[in-house]
């Protein structure tokens, strides 16, 4: 008798979530460039279509209670927060238990989907982004030029500064990406696109005025170079980094206003930072008068001027609207994260997770809020696709003799992220 359970463990299955991540990667890279916000609806489809497959692993436990957490929690803080949504289907506590469901499915149909299937899948990922690097190392020379074109194609013109910002986004869709798009180039036989995709960050910084993708790319790379040398140690100084960052955010801005330091370094940098740094004030104030529950979910909506929308800082906005619990799942998500990177020996693969998460918290650090909906779909696609380029079998290298001691390295207390 056939059963479920058989079924999803199945060939059929299998070859059917690699359909889907087809189909998933053929979209990511347009969408990068004509319209990131899409990708929330990519992801719930790609996780609908692969919701059977939903599995929770012993080494993802730990994120997953995390998150668990996280959801519940924010769910429960709109009894006291001052936002209040429209519609309970328009609510962010709605919208993050379906996120969490559905976007977990899509990174759980990496595992269940064919070898064959999934190398077609990180193929045209691989493809997509370098096309997205062509493209924005277009636009950044000829100011949009592109996207200026189709938007008056399709009888919707925009103006060329509009345009400049808009496609902008794009570059911080690819330094986020580009990691794992470039690990599924070198182990496809094409290392060079991983060049086009960097210089794509590059270059789509610089032309279109974007200077965090450049602050992510450089850290990034700096992280990659040292998980690489370091593959057990330096995964978990980056963990202990983001525990750090989502713990303590708060008391170091605190620190620095008391000494008259954070005045002082406002008063030298650019507008949009001095901006940024107005925000972070404001919301450290807020912060101390509710540390522990926080002021609600969606609460920073609430508090302009003094903060638009939110407060450009992940750490702070969890802070502010969910207090101590939420900081706390925070952290154990994002420690889990660089713990499953710990390899014995060098590893592209880690470099590659690597780099994605530390571009992805660099931007959390310092431009979009927490709860948006592309954003957080940005971050389940780079998981989903860290973890396919990790699962695809590395090129073929010529056999060479072991080295006496090598089978004796120690081994990480987590397995790969794919496994």
């Amino acid at each position: 008798m056939t059963t479920p359970a058989s079924l999803i463990g199945g060939p059929g299955f299998s070859r059917w979530c690699g359909w889907v991540l087809l189909f998933g990667a053929a979209l990511a890279g347009p969408l990068g460039w004509v319209g990131p916000l899409a990708f929330a609806v990519l992801l719930t489809i790609v996780g609908l279509l692969t919701l059977p497959g939903l599995e929770v692993r012993e080494a993802d436990r730990p994120a997953a209670l995390a998150l668990l957490v996280l959801v519940i929690w924010a769910a429960g803080s709109m009894l006291w927060s001052p936002y209040e949504p429209e519609a309970l289907w328009s609510s962010n506590a709605v919208k993050l238990a379906c996120q969490a469901v559905l976007y977990w499915s899509a990174y759980s149909a990496v595992r269940r989907a064919d070898a064959q299937g999934l190398r077609r899948a990180m193929m045209v990922f691989m493809w997509g982004m370098s096309g997205l690097a062509a493209v924005l190392i277009a636009e950044a020379v000829t100011g949009a030029v592109l996207y200026q074109a189709l938007r008056q194609a399709i009888g919707d013109p925009i103006r060329p500064d509009l345009a400049v910002r808009n496609v902008a986004q794009g570059v911080f869709v690819l330094a986020v990406l580009w990691g794992p798009a470039a690990l599924a180039a070198i182990r496809l036989g094409w290392w060079q696109l991983a060049v086009l995709m960097a210089a794509g960050v590059v270059a789509g910084a610089v032309g279109l005025n974007a200077d965090a993708p450049l602050i992510a790319l450089a850290a990034a790379s700096a992280a990659g170079a040292a998980v690489y040398r370091w593959p057990l140690v330096a995964p978990r100084v980056l963990g202990a980094g983001a525990g750090f960052f989502f713990l303590a955010t708060p008391l170091i801005l605190w620190a620095l206003r008391a000494q008259g330091l954070y005045g002082a370094l406002q008063d030298r940098v650019s507008l949009s930072w001095s901006m940024r740094m107005d925000y972070w004030s404001y919301a450290v104030d807020w912060i101390s008068d509710k540390p522990l529950k926080g002021w609600g979910l969606d609460a920073s909506r609430m508090f302009g001027p003094g903060i638009r929308l939110h407060p450009h800082d992940a750490a702070l906005q969890v802070w502010l609207e969910l207090g101590v619990i939420g900081a706390a799942a925070a952290t154990v998500f994002w420690v889990t994260i660089f713990h499953r990177q710990e390899r014995r020996s060098p590893d592209l693969g880690a470099v590659s997770g690597t780099v994605a998460a530390v571009s992805y918290l660099t931007f959390a650090a310092v431009s979009f809020g927490v709860w948006q909906e592309w954003w957080l779909a940005l971050g389940a696609l780079a998981a989903v696709s860290a973890s396919g380029a990790q699962r695809l079998a590395p090129a073929a290298r010529p056999a060479r003799p072991a080295k006496a001691g090598e089978g004796a390295r120690r081994a990480s207390t987590y397995p790969p992220i794919s496994e």
